[in-house]
């Protein structure tokens, strides 16, 4: 949709009133992260262990 210079400057703008909807106007959130990796080298010489870390975020809100 294409708007020309004179459409665009009579449109108006009008603040909208603020909405304390919530007690205290606080919004709780439990959040619960874990970043886990394992690597293993053992009884081994000159040798090498890599690990990729998982990464999991789970977000609950009520």
């Amino acid at each position: 949709m294409e708007m020309t210079y004179a459409e665009l400057d009579s449109e108006l703008v009008t603040l909208l009133p603020s909405k304390e909807t919530l007690f205290f106007n606080n919004n709780w959130v439990g959040i619960y992260a874990s970043n886990s990796s394992v690597a293993l080298n053992a009884a081994t010489v000159l040798s090498q262990a890599n690990s990729a870390a998982v990464q999991t975020i789970v977000v609950g809100q009520g």
